[in-house]
């Protein structure tokens, strides 16, 4: 049996493990450890934010380096049931052998997928939801100058134009033509933003429309607003608006839900399938079980809903773990605080757009300060130490934040 048994190795997973782990260290007082154990089927940490850009396979860091120099032990398998009442998780190795896992306390922080539409040929839409996903788009977009030439073959439509396919859209851009222009086709390149709504980014802010906008007419991005993909074949994507554009890639952003395995715990979910918690992330009404990042439906302190993001999953899995370990302890849990809430969006070789607090004010900064925040997140603030058991464990504190100095341009 573990003392705490985390759930997933996303960014919640992984700062819950390694909060826990703080905590029980600092609390140690006989010859018996306290055990820490995370649960889950891939080796890796993917850098999910960052699988919009070109290189997707890099964009990952071993688990193991991260948490096994402070004693995580890590078990390659898939949860597939959990059992609240016995305290006990199933799981599937990948040689298809299942076993169960017995905790003492549980962290829940399997994330979240994409909701893929049922729709004509929707098994040809490709999405950057997983390591895998991205992989395979990028590889698609690398077999590209080998495709027969015709219409749409430098064409890419995206479909949804909240923060994902914004910063896809705009990457995708420079990435189609870096692979166009060797062939003398990068004037061929197309792409096409579909959107649902009657604007782009509906949910980042009035005041960062017009920038994202100058930018996407700067990249000479298209936009289908008001507007949703039907179906399509391996040649052209059909509209709602009946109109057919040939293509010959097709990505789909819109929609997130959060892990199947929270209908495993009997406790109630938002529309997002997202666990109430309280102001400690304990699940509502089931004892000994946290829940953190995209499968708890947690509010900030001033009462606001939290959205699916990583910004938000790294606090969620510090103050979890840390909590599920002070129960243990017989210690005063802490309430859950994140740092003000702020988006960086990133928008190709047009720049970045940065806003701060829910009301979503546009950030001002000397030229480039925006792109720069937005490098700094991406390569620094998100990652993990790698071999470092001290820096890990001062950074699980909750009362460290994310956030650094930005080094300084030029």
């Amino acid at each position: 049996m573990f003392d705490v048994l985390v759930l997933g190795g996303g960014f919640a997973g992984l700062w819950s493990a390694a909060a826990a782990t703080r905590l029980l260290r600092a609390h140690a007082t006989g010859p018996a450890a306290r055990t820490v154990a995370l649960l889950a089927p891939d080796p890796d940490l993917v850098l999910r934010p960052r699988l919009y850009q070109a290189d997707p396979a890099r964009m990952r860091v071993p688990l193991d380096r991260v948490l096994g120099p402070v004693g995580v032990r890590r078990i390659a398998a898939r949860a597939v049931a959990v059992d609240t009442a016995r305290r006990r998780v199933t799981a599937t190795a990948a040689d298809g052998g299942r076993t169960e896992v017995a905790y003492r306390r549980l962290v829940l922080a399997t994330g979240s997928a994409l909701v893929r539409p049922e729709l004509p040929g929707a098994a040809l839409l490709h999405d950057i939801d997983t390591l895998p996903a991205a992989v395979r788009l990028a590889e698609h977009l690398r077999a590209l100058p080998e495709a027969p030439d015709g219409p749409g073959r430098w064409t890419a439509v995206v479909a949804g134009a909240g923060f994902t396919g914004l910063e896809l859209a705009t990457e995708l851009v420079g990435r189609l033509r870096a692979l166009a222009a060797p062939h003398g086709a990068a004037h061929e390149v197309r792409v096409v933003l579909v959107e649902r709504a009657a604007v782009v980014g509906e949910h980042l802010g009035a005041a960062a429309r017009p920038v994202i906008t100058r930018a996407l007419d700067e990249l000479g991005v298209e936009r289908r607003l008001g507007t949703t993909v039907t179906g399509l074949d391996a040649r052209s994507v059909r509209l709602s608006d009946g109109s057919t554009l040939p293509a010959r890639t097709a990505v789909w952003t819109a929609g997130m839900r959060a892990s199947a395995l929270t209908a495993q715990i009997p406790a109630p979910r938002d529309a997002l399938g997202r666990l109430a918690v309280d102001g400690a992330l304990r699940v509502r009404g089931v004892a000994g079980v946290y829940a953190a990042g995209d499968t708890a439906a947690a509010t900030d302190q001033g009462g606001h809903p939290l959205p699916q993001s990583c910004q938000h999953a790294t606090p969620l899995g510090k103050v979890a773990g840390h909590n599920a370990a002070a129960e243990l302890l017989g210690l005063p849990p802490v309430d859950f605080a994140p740092d003000p809430y702020a988006t960086c969006l990133d928008l190709g070789e047009a720049g970045a757009v940065a806003t701060s607090g829910w009301e979503r004010t546009l950030r001002e900064g000397p030229e480039g300060f925006a792109k720069d925040l937005k490098r700094a997140i991406n390569e620094s603030w998100i990652s993990p130490p790698v071999d470092d058991a001290r820096e890990l464990l001062r950074r699980a504190d909750h009362r460290v934040g994310q956030r650094q100095a930005l080094p300084v341009s030029g």
